[in-house]
């Protein structure tokens, strides 16, 4: 990968992003059950063991010239969910704990992230051949995920009344945290109305400022092989509808 990673450094004509999965999935989807009890009698060494190795990976990237990566999570998002959170509880484990010991894996994970590299986080709530996961506002991990982790920026799904309204959205530390407003839906070709989203970008700007928010879709347009249910074309012109909204609200990019 790191090879690989070098060559499109080479060839990039912007800043390449690497996207990896983040520390937390490799816990919560399996729980205590997919982590061997041989080895990791005790979970808590392997939180550390997991974080370390993410903070030494991220080293490697940097070296390798990697300026911005991104965490993949879903994790965040399975805890906004009720239904995901007893989900949790019916195979023997307690949800509550769990944003305080990922964000202790993240921050180790990043504690060492020189000064000009970009580690952001995506918080999908399922994109599988446009189908969804999680459901839920942001609130129950908001005051943790924006204000006690060390990323740069969050990608946030709001494309749908699924994600809530955007109250959890003050607890991001005014500063150089930026949020990504995923309020283009990479689900289906409709393209959204420009006024529509111009205006719901300034509801979210009552909670935090607008020189900390960006513009995206709420996730990429194929999480596998067989992509989304929405033709290419559809794509680009929602891809457009971006770069054009964004350059009215803050400028010329």
């Amino acid at each position: 990968m790191l090879k690989h990673f070098r060559f499109l450094k080479e060839v990039a004509t912007a800043t390449p992003k690497l996207t990896i999965p983040a520390p937390s999935v490799l816990h919560f989807r399996g729980g205590r059950d997919a982590i061997s009890r041989e080895v990791y009698p005790d979970l808590d060494a392997f939180f550390a063991d997991t974080a370390e190795a993410y903070r030494k990976a991220l080293l490697a990237f940097y070296e390798a010239g990697c300026r911005y990566l991104q965490f993949d999570d879903t994790v965040w998002a399975y805890l906004c969910s009720q239904k995901e959170r007893e989900a949790v509880r019916a195979r023997g484990e307690d949800p509550d704990p769990l944003p305080g010991i990922y964000r202790d894996m993240i921050n180790h994970a990043l504690k060492d992230k020189p000064a000009d590299m970009t580690v952001t986080t995506h918080v999908c709530r399922g994109n599988f051949r446009s189908s969804w996961i999680s459901e839920g506002g942001y609130e129950p991990v908001a005051e943790i995920l924006l204000g006690e982790t060390g990323y740069n920026g969050y990608f946030l799904e709001y494309d749908t009344d699924r994600a809530g309204g955007f109250e959890p959205l003050r607890f991001l530390p005014k500063g150089d945290k930026r949020v990504v407003l995923g309020l283009i839906t990479s689900k289906t070709g409709d393209l959204e109305d420009r006024d529509a989203v111009k205006r719901r970008i300034e509801e979210a700007s009552q909670f935090a400022p607008l020189d900390q928010f960006c513009l995206s879709p709420q996730c990429g347009f194929a999480s596998t092989e067989e992509g989304n249910i929405l033709t290419e074309e559809a794509q680009w012109k929602k891809l457009g509808l971006v770069v054009s909204v964004a350059e009215e609200v803050w400028g010329t990019l």
